[in-house]
C-alpha cells in the first residue's frame, strides 16, 4: 500500500480525529480527491485541518471541486485562494489559514506564545501539526 492508502489507518491508530464527523469528512475528501494530480501530502494535511468542522469542510470541498474541474495539476490556485481567505480574517481564524498555506508550501509552522488566538483554534492547530507529522512519516 502507498502512503495515500495508509493515511486514514495511521491517523486512526493515533486517535487523531476529534470525533466521528471529523473522520467521516476527511475520509470523504480522501475518497474523492486523492487520485487527482494536484493531490499531495500538503493537500492531505489541509484536508485533515478542513475536515475539523462543516464550515471549513465546505470551503475545502468547493476549492477541490473547482481544482478537479479545472484539471489543476498543482496547488497554485489553492494557495492563492487560501491567502485571500487568510487576509479576510480578523480573528484567530487567520492562523488556521496560515497553517494551511504552510502545509501547501511545505514550510514548518509553529504556534507563537504571543499569537492571540482562541483556545479552540490553538487546539485545532496543535492537532493538525501532530497529524501532519504522522502524514509526513508515511
Amino acid at each position: 500500500m502507498d502512503w495515500k492508502e495508509n493515511c486514514l489507518p495511521a491517523l486512526d491508530k493515533e486517535k487523531m480525529f476529534h470525533d466521528s464527523a471529523h473522520r467521516t469528512r476527511f475520509k470523504e475528501l480522501m475518497d474523492c480527491y486523492s487520485g487527482f494530480p494536484f493531490f499531495n501530502k500538503g493537500v492531505c494535511k489541509c484536508m485533515y485541518l478542513a475536515a475539523w468542522d462543516d464550515e471549513h469542510f465546505a470551503i475545502m470541498l468547493e476549492t477541490l471541486s473547482d481544482m478537479s474541474l479545472g484539471k489543476d495539476r498543482d496547488t497554485t490556485e489553492m494557495s492563492i485562494k487560501g491567502d485571500a481567505l487568510a487576509e479576510e480574517q480578523d480573528d484567530s481564524e487567520y492562523y488556521v489559514y496560515r497553517l494551511s498555506l504552510s502545509f501547501l508550501d511545505g514550510r514548518p509552522y509553529q504556534i507563537g506564545v504571543s499569537q492571540d488566538m482562541s483556545h479552540e483554534v490553538r487546539l485545532i492547530i496543535r492537532r493538525a501539526l501532530q497529524a501532519a507529522a504522522i502524514i509526513d512519516k508515511l
